[in-house]
């Protein structure tokens, strides 16, 4: 049996530890990311106010590929429209946005650091787009940006093409290897496991680990807290835990636990009653119920859940077996 090596302990304050407020962007995927400028701009004050380390806007998606009339700005990230929020950014909070692997025209409009208030470029790829994925890597990796790697769906990839993806990775200018619970799947045991796996590997190339946990079965803080406790540096959260489907670990949730006096929750939680439910009366869906949580367990995408709760539907039984002979079809 393998005995894991705790870093720190529930009252100790790990100054590695960087907390990355992903509501526009995870939150983004459940109203087509049609958030007002007034929204964002307060996002952005009440994270400077709550010492949120990195704020994440939205995506570089492609315009070849998504038309912008379907989605609202924080789909594409436009260097001007962040500049409109954060200015030249003179505070400690970094800003980042994603960048998908095969979705990004990346050449294009991804431009020189030094022209642009992002600060960091996450990087999303699945298993079998790692060549591609260590491109943009060293692309941005020149731009002068710093870049992390999420792999994503790593709960139905092999451990062995897990371990060969992170070596490959290591050898590029990537500064932290997310665990990412696409499915919102994995438990705490697991969650440790694979922090403990991208750890060994991690530091063997000098590089940080990160996770990013989804909510079908109301495990994203533990998961989160848990791979934290075993060695997670960068570690993802979304206010209120707005986020696609189920959501993600509440912002809220994961101050509150954190013990470095830089973090505070108040602001957080005024934002959360000046805006969180005016969304929700806007008819914005997001948050545990129990179709996620049956995708969650069967480790497969919510896309049906998402579709499910979409039409406000209550038939939660006819659901399962639904999806019980889908999976096992």
């Amino acid at each position: 049996m393998v005995i894991l090596a705790q870093k720190g302990n529930l009252l100790s304050v790990r100054q590695d530890i960087r907390v990355v407020d992903a509501t526009i962007r995870d939150g983004g995927l459940c109203n087509d990311f049609r958030f007002s400028d007034e929204f964002v701009q307060s996002l952005y004050k009440a994270n400077l106010k709550a010492g949120v380390d990195y704020m994440e806007f939205g995506y570089k998606a492609s315009k070849e590929i998504f038309d912008e009339d379907d989605f609202g700005k924080w789909k594409f990230c436009n260097d001007e429209d962040i500049r409109k929020i954060v200015g030249e950014n003179n505070t400690k909070m970094k800003i980042a946005v994603m960048a998908d692997v095969g979705r990004t025209d990346f050449e294009e409009d991804i431009i020189p650091k030094a022209e642009s208030p992002i600060d960091l470029i996450r990087i999303a790829t699945y298993i079998n787009t790692i060549p591609a994925a260590v491109e943009m890597i060293e692309y941005c990796a020149k731009q002068g940006y710093e870049t992390t790697i999420n792999i994503m769906a790593i709960s139905k990839a092999r451990t062995e093409d897990l371990k060969t993806a992170l070596e490959i990775l290591g050898q590029t200018p990537v500064s932290c290897f997310y665990i990412v619970d696409s499915y919102g799947s994995l438990y705490p045991e697991e969650a440790r496991r694979f922090a403990e796996m991208y750890g060994e590997i991690a530091e063997k190339y000098g590089k940080l680990t990160g996770i990013h946990a989804h909510n079908n079965q109301q495990l994203a803080f533990a998961n989160t807290i848990d791979a934290m406790a075993y060695g997670a540096s960068y570690l993802d959260a979304t206010v209120d835990g707005m986020g696609r489907g189920a959501g993600n670990c509440a912002l809220e949730l994961l101050l509150g636990f954190l013990k470095n006096p830089k973090y505070k929750v108040n602001p957080i939680i005024k934002f959360i009653q000046q805006h969180m439910n005016t969304l929700r009366e806007q008819g914005v869906k997001w948050g545990y119920d129990i179709p996620y949580m049956l995708t969650g367990q069967y480790n497969t995408h919510p896309r049906p859940a998402i579709q499910f709760v979409s039409e406000d539907r209550t038939d939660y039984y006819k659901f399962a077996n639904d999806l019980y002979d889908i999976i096992n079809s």
